[in-house]
Protein backbone atom coordinates (compact mmCIF):
# COMPACT_ATOMS: atom_id res chain seq x y z
CA UNK A 1 0.00 0.00 0.00
CA UNK A 2 1.28 3.28 -0.20
CA UNK A 3 0.01 7.28 0.72
CA UNK A 4 -0.29 10.00 -2.11
CA UNK A 5 -1.37 13.25 -1.49
CA UNK A 6 -3.33 15.05 -3.41
CA UNK A 7 -3.79 18.66 -2.98
CA UNK A 8 -5.19 18.48 0.91
CA UNK A 9 -6.63 15.19 0.87
CA UNK A 10 -4.28 12.35 1.77
CA UNK A 11 -5.59 8.89 -0.36
CA UNK A 12 -4.69 5.30 0.54
CA UNK A 13 -4.91 2.86 -2.04
CA UNK A 14 -3.30 0.14 -4.14
CA UNK A 15 -0.58 0.94 -6.78
CA UNK A 16 -2.19 1.20 -9.89
CA UNK A 17 -0.76 -0.31 -12.82
CA UNK A 18 0.49 0.91 -16.07
CA UNK A 19 -1.65 4.48 -15.39
CA UNK A 20 -4.91 2.04 -16.04
CA UNK A 21 -7.75 3.86 -14.70
CA UNK A 22 -9.78 2.15 -11.78
CA UNK A 23 -13.69 1.99 -11.36
CA UNK A 24 -15.57 2.39 -7.51
CA UNK A 25 -18.32 3.21 -5.83
CA UNK A 26 -17.55 6.86 -4.47
CA UNK A 27 -19.27 8.54 -0.99
CA UNK A 28 -18.31 11.89 -0.55
CA UNK A 29 -18.90 12.81 3.35
CA UNK A 30 -19.10 15.57 5.34
CA UNK A 31 -16.84 16.08 8.61
CA UNK A 32 -15.29 17.51 11.79
CA UNK A 33 -12.10 16.29 10.06
CA UNK A 34 -10.57 20.04 10.40
CA UNK A 35 -6.36 19.64 9.94
CA UNK A 36 -3.81 16.79 9.04
CA UNK A 37 -3.18 15.70 12.66
CA UNK A 38 -7.70 14.71 12.60
CA UNK A 39 -6.62 13.01 9.41
CA UNK A 40 -3.38 11.26 10.69
CA UNK A 41 -5.47 10.56 13.88
CA UNK A 42 -8.39 8.37 11.53
CA UNK A 43 -5.97 6.69 9.00
CA UNK A 44 -5.39 3.84 10.71
CA UNK A 45 -9.49 3.43 11.41
CA UNK A 46 -10.04 4.17 7.48
CA UNK A 47 -6.84 2.09 6.55
CA UNK A 48 -8.35 -1.18 8.57
CA UNK A 49 -11.87 -0.95 6.84
CA UNK A 50 -11.24 -3.71 4.25
CA UNK A 51 -14.25 -2.54 2.20
CA UNK A 52 -11.94 0.86 1.31
CA UNK A 53 -9.86 1.20 -1.24
CA UNK A 54 -9.06 4.79 -1.18
CA UNK A 55 -9.69 7.55 0.79
CA UNK A 56 -9.30 11.30 1.12
CA UNK A 57 -10.11 14.39 3.13
CA UNK A 58 -10.26 17.91 1.67
CA UNK A 59 -9.36 19.97 5.21
CA UNK A 60 -9.78 23.31 3.06
CA UNK A 61 -13.31 22.17 1.87
CA UNK A 62 -16.08 24.14 4.81
CA UNK A 63 -17.69 20.48 5.30
CA UNK A 64 -14.04 19.15 5.65
CA UNK A 65 -15.34 16.66 2.53
CA UNK A 66 -14.54 12.91 3.34
CA UNK A 67 -14.13 11.40 0.31
CA UNK A 68 -14.27 7.35 0.07
CA UNK A 69 -13.90 4.58 -2.46
CA UNK A 70 -14.70 1.03 -2.79
CA UNK A 71 -16.66 -1.54 -4.04
CA UNK A 72 -18.60 -2.39 -1.11
CA UNK A 73 -18.31 0.49 1.28
CA UNK A 74 -21.04 1.76 2.78
CA UNK A 75 -21.90 5.61 5.01
CA UNK A 76 -22.60 3.66 8.35
CA UNK A 77 -19.35 1.53 7.79
CA UNK A 78 -17.34 5.06 7.56
CA UNK A 79 -19.28 6.85 10.27
CA UNK A 80 -18.07 4.08 12.57
CA UNK A 81 -15.05 4.00 11.80
CA UNK A 82 -14.39 7.50 11.87
CA UNK A 83 -16.04 7.62 15.24
CA UNK A 84 -13.85 5.46 16.55
CA UNK A 85 -11.01 7.80 15.88
CA UNK A 86 -13.00 10.27 18.12
CA UNK A 87 -14.62 12.33 14.94
CA UNK A 88 -17.56 12.58 13.37
CA UNK A 89 -19.00 12.05 10.00
CA UNK A 90 -21.89 14.71 10.31
CA UNK A 91 -23.68 14.03 6.65
CA UNK A 92 -23.45 13.75 2.63
CA UNK A 93 -21.56 15.84 0.51
CA UNK A 94 -22.95 15.94 -3.05
CA UNK A 95 -22.95 11.86 -3.35
CA UNK A 96 -21.80 9.90 -6.68
CA UNK A 97 -22.68 7.18 -7.94
CA UNK A 98 -19.01 6.17 -9.42
CA UNK A 99 -15.92 7.90 -9.97
CA UNK A 100 -13.12 7.16 -12.45
CA UNK A 101 -9.89 7.85 -10.30
CA UNK A 102 -6.49 8.56 -12.86
CA UNK A 103 -3.07 8.19 -11.99
CA UNK A 104 -2.03 10.22 -8.84
CA UNK A 105 0.84 12.88 -9.58
CA UNK A 106 4.08 11.69 -6.79
CA UNK A 107 3.32 12.93 -3.23
CA UNK A 108 4.35 16.24 -1.97
CA UNK A 109 4.85 16.70 1.47
CA UNK A 110 4.10 20.10 3.32
CA UNK A 111 6.36 22.41 4.15
CA UNK A 112 7.56 21.63 7.93
CA UNK A 113 10.24 23.94 9.31
CA UNK A 114 11.05 25.54 12.98
CA UNK A 115 11.82 28.60 11.22
CA UNK A 116 8.63 30.38 12.44
CA UNK A 117 9.23 29.60 15.87
CA UNK A 118 12.93 30.40 16.01
CA UNK A 119 12.02 34.02 14.47
CA UNK A 120 9.64 34.37 16.85
CA UNK A 121 11.67 33.29 19.81
CA UNK A 122 14.17 35.96 18.30
CA UNK A 123 11.87 38.52 17.75
CA UNK A 124 10.45 38.50 21.68
CA UNK A 125 14.27 38.62 22.78
CA UNK A 126 15.26 41.80 20.83
CA UNK A 127 11.57 43.29 21.64
CA UNK A 128 12.58 42.74 25.53
CA UNK A 129 16.57 43.66 24.97
CA UNK A 130 15.46 46.93 23.90
CA UNK A 131 12.82 47.37 26.56
CA UNK A 132 15.79 47.09 28.93
CA UNK A 133 18.17 49.27 27.10
CA UNK A 134 15.77 51.64 27.43
CA UNK A 135 15.23 51.25 31.07
CA UNK A 136 19.06 52.24 31.43
CA UNK A 137 20.11 48.82 32.99
CA UNK A 138 18.92 44.97 32.73
CA UNK A 139 16.74 43.73 35.50
CA UNK A 140 16.73 39.83 34.93
CA UNK A 141 13.34 38.85 36.56
CA UNK A 142 11.69 42.08 35.11
CA UNK A 143 13.19 41.16 31.47
CA UNK A 144 11.86 37.55 31.92
CA UNK A 145 8.31 38.49 33.08
CA UNK A 146 8.48 40.59 29.73
CA UNK A 147 9.52 38.02 27.94
CA UNK A 148 7.13 35.53 29.21
CA UNK A 149 3.99 37.70 29.34
CA UNK A 150 5.18 38.52 25.02
CA UNK A 151 5.38 34.88 24.66
CA UNK A 152 2.25 33.47 25.97
CA UNK A 153 0.45 36.75 24.13
CA UNK A 154 1.89 35.78 20.44
CA UNK A 155 1.06 31.83 21.17
CA UNK A 156 -2.24 32.53 21.84
CA UNK A 157 -2.98 35.15 19.15
CA UNK A 158 -1.66 32.34 16.74
CA UNK A 159 -3.82 29.62 18.37
CA UNK A 160 -6.98 32.22 18.38
CA UNK A 161 -6.78 32.26 14.72
CA UNK A 162 -8.31 28.81 14.65
CA UNK A 163 -9.44 27.66 17.92
CA UNK A 164 -11.01 24.58 16.92
CA UNK A 165 -8.46 23.57 14.24
CA UNK A 166 -5.94 23.82 17.86
CA UNK A 167 -8.26 21.71 19.67
CA UNK A 168 -8.13 19.16 17.61
CA UNK A 169 -4.62 19.00 16.37
CA UNK A 170 -4.00 19.73 21.07
CA UNK A 171 -6.09 16.25 21.74
CA UNK A 172 -4.04 14.36 19.82
CA UNK A 173 -0.88 14.83 22.63
CA UNK A 174 -2.07 16.26 25.61
CA UNK A 175 -3.61 14.59 28.60
CA UNK A 176 -5.57 16.66 29.61
CA UNK A 177 -7.58 17.86 26.29
CA UNK A 178 -7.66 14.37 25.23
CA UNK A 179 -9.84 13.00 27.91
CA UNK A 180 -11.62 16.93 28.37
CA UNK A 181 -11.66 18.19 24.49
CA UNK A 182 -13.26 21.59 26.08
CA UNK A 183 -9.83 22.21 27.65
CA UNK A 184 -8.49 22.52 23.87
CA UNK A 185 -10.69 25.11 23.44
CA UNK A 186 -9.97 27.13 26.52
CA UNK A 187 -6.06 26.60 26.57
CA UNK A 188 -5.48 29.73 24.25
CA UNK A 189 -7.43 31.83 26.19
CA UNK A 190 -5.64 30.83 29.66
CA UNK A 191 -1.84 31.50 27.54
CA UNK A 192 -3.96 34.75 26.70
CA UNK A 193 -4.81 35.19 30.25
CA UNK A 194 -0.70 34.43 32.14
CA UNK A 195 0.59 37.09 28.97
CA UNK A 196 -1.92 39.96 30.28
CA UNK A 197 -0.89 38.80 33.81
CA UNK A 198 2.86 38.71 33.34
CA UNK A 199 3.07 41.91 31.26
CA UNK A 200 0.36 43.96 33.82
CA UNK A 201 2.48 42.55 36.66
CA UNK A 202 -0.59 40.52 38.39
CA UNK A 203 0.01 38.60 41.54
CA UNK A 204 3.52 37.58 40.25
CA UNK A 205 3.47 34.32 42.52
CA UNK A 206 0.10 33.14 41.57
CA UNK A 207 1.15 33.56 37.75
CA UNK A 208 4.20 31.70 37.89
CA UNK A 209 2.77 29.04 39.80
CA UNK A 210 -0.29 29.04 37.30
CA UNK A 211 2.60 28.63 34.36
CA UNK A 212 4.26 26.10 36.40
CA UNK A 213 0.99 23.85 36.63
CA UNK A 214 -0.17 24.35 32.91
CA UNK A 215 3.28 24.20 31.37
CA UNK A 216 3.86 20.73 33.14
CA UNK A 217 1.16 19.46 32.55
CA UNK A 218 1.65 20.30 28.55
CA UNK A 219 5.20 18.82 28.68
CA UNK A 220 3.87 15.51 29.89
CA UNK A 221 1.96 14.87 26.70
CA UNK A 222 4.96 15.83 24.15
CA UNK A 223 7.00 13.70 26.53
CA UNK A 224 5.12 10.35 25.84
CA UNK A 225 4.48 11.50 21.99
CA UNK A 226 8.16 11.80 21.78
CA UNK A 227 8.53 8.10 23.91
CA UNK A 228 5.96 6.17 21.77
CA UNK A 229 7.81 8.43 18.44
CA UNK A 230 4.79 9.17 17.31
CA UNK A 231 4.92 11.79 14.07
CA UNK A 232 2.23 14.15 14.87
CA UNK A 233 1.75 18.03 14.58
CA UNK A 234 2.93 20.19 17.50
CA UNK A 235 -0.44 23.01 18.10
CA UNK A 236 2.21 25.45 20.06
CA UNK A 237 1.58 28.10 16.71
CA UNK A 238 -2.00 26.99 16.11
CA UNK A 239 -2.86 25.75 12.77
CA UNK A 240 -1.39 28.41 10.53
CA UNK A 241 2.56 26.35 10.84
CA UNK A 242 3.24 22.77 9.71
CA UNK A 243 5.49 22.53 13.07
CA UNK A 244 6.05 18.71 13.77
CA UNK A 245 6.40 17.48 17.38
CA UNK A 246 9.84 17.27 18.62
CA UNK A 247 12.45 17.73 20.84
CA UNK A 248 12.57 21.13 20.65
CA UNK A 249 8.46 21.50 21.42
CA UNK A 250 9.46 20.35 25.03
CA UNK A 251 12.42 22.50 25.03
CA UNK A 252 9.94 25.21 25.33
CA UNK A 253 7.58 23.72 27.33
CA UNK A 254 10.58 23.54 29.71
CA UNK A 255 12.32 26.38 29.30
CA UNK A 256 9.17 28.20 30.53
CA UNK A 257 8.90 26.33 33.26
CA UNK A 258 12.28 26.64 34.29
CA UNK A 259 11.68 30.36 33.86
CA UNK A 260 8.50 30.45 36.01
CA UNK A 261 10.37 28.00 38.86
CA UNK A 262 13.60 30.61 38.77
CA UNK A 263 10.57 33.50 39.29
CA UNK A 264 9.15 31.64 42.10
CA UNK A 265 12.21 32.24 44.27
CA UNK A 266 14.01 35.05 42.75
CA UNK A 267 10.92 37.37 42.79
CA UNK A 268 9.88 39.76 39.56
CA UNK A 269 12.15 42.28 40.33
Amino acid sequence: MKCVKNKNAIWRGSDIDSGAAILTNTLRLKTNLNCQSCVATVKPFLDAESTISHWGVDTAAKDKILTVEGERVEQETVAAAVRKAGFHVIGQAEPLVAAVRSPAAPSVEPSVTYYPLFLLVAFLTGVVALVELRAGSVVWGRAMQNFMGGFFLTFSFFKLLDVRGFADSYRMYDVVARKIPAYGYVYPFIELLLGAAYIGGFQPFATNLATVVVMSISSIGVIQSLREKRKIRCACLGTVFNLPMSTVTLIEDTTMIAMAVAMLFVGSH
